[in-house]
């Protein structure tokens, strides 16, 4: 059963720094604000080890560190904060229902802060052994890897900053790139080949994963030679890009070819009185001081947009 529909000025779904730098400018400017996140504040943030490249911590800070201190100042302006999954926004009337499993709210303008979520290999064995030994995210996991060696898909800026920091248990890390050079900057890339614990493979994919209650060995294949061989692996940490949540938006705003939302000038979308940031848009930079700035710019077109309303 339904609980009574609750009224906002704003709905922000999704609790990232965009969604929660949102909610702190609406909240502040006096908008009755709801934030609505389905798993904890600050999102992929939130299980980053280490973030060195916000302005203001020179020493850098941890990723739950400044998703907590995000959390608790958009409340302290008046945020509510509320974890359930969305499942569908709707148009009625003059404001717009925002359903989740078991509630609806209701508000006068949306913005849309659902980000990303790490991206799949698809291969045989990955689905299944997640959890056991297949994981998404190395603060997470990490410590159950002690004195084990794994395997870290991917040659970005997250692989070797998840595989640097997973170099703190495992005995040994290879990090399996289908590239002969890496894609992650350059000070991870020299603080990588400087680890004695890191290994790379290149021009090598995952082609399936195998164990039975647990990983025990993967299959790498050669991209340039197509020859593949069976190699002993005690867990896999994939980290190969990712993919917008945006299930359940489509046919509610345009999104473009890989299902990003497509905004316009201030971020506005193609419908009016929904607007979008961080790594949920088209467009976006990936970076959590961009999240912000875009929290804080759809917040301040979600405030123009209602100020023009009445």
């Amino acid at each position: 059963m339904m609980a009574e529909t609750k009224s906002y000025d704003v709905g922000v779904i999704g609790g990232g720094g965009a969604g929660l730098t949102a909610a702190l400018y609406t909240s502040r400017a006096n908008l009755k604000t709801v934030l609505i996140e389905k798993l904890t504040s600050g999102g992929q943030i939130a299980l980053t080890d280490i973030v060195e490249n916000y302005p203001g911590f020179p020493s850098g800070v941890t990723g739950p560190e400044i998703s907590m201190k995000m959390e608790e100042q958009a409340k302290r302006y008046g945020t509510e904060i509320i974890f359930e999954q969305v499942e569908q926004i709707a148009k009625k009337e003059k404001q717009f229902e925002i359903k989740t499993a078991s509630n609806r709210y209701q508000s006068k303008a949306v913005i849309l802060a659902l980000g990303s979520s790490f991206r799949k290999l698809g291969v045989e064995g990955e689905k299944e052994l997640t959890g056991h030994g297949v994981s998404y995210c190395a603060t997470c996991d990490g410590a159950f890897f002690k004195d084990k060696s794994i395997l870290v898909v991917g040659g970005g800026d997250s692989a070797l900053q998840e595989g640097l920091f997973l170099t703190r248990f495992a005995r040994k890390v290879q990090v399996i790139h289908r590239r002969d050079q890496l894609r992650a900057g350059p000070i991870l890339q020299k603080r990588a080949e400087e680890n004695p614990k890191i290994e790379f493979i290149w021009n090598t994919v995952v082609t399936k994963i195998l164990g039975e209650k647990k990983v025990e060995s993967v299959i790498l294949k050669d991209v340039k030679t197509g020859a593949e061989k069976q190699a002993p692996a005690e867990g896999v940490f994939i980290f190969i890009g990712h993919d917008p949540n945006s299930g359940f938006l489509k046919g509610v705003v345009d999104l473009d070819e890989k299902g990003y939302v497509v905004t316009q000038g201030h971020l506005k979308t193609s419908v009016p009185g929904i607007f979008a940031a961080g790594e949920i848009r088209s467009g976006s930079t990936r970076q959590l001081i961009a999240a912000c700035g875009e929290g804080c710019e759809a917040a301040l077109s979600a405030q123009a947009y209602l100020e023009e309303k009445n």
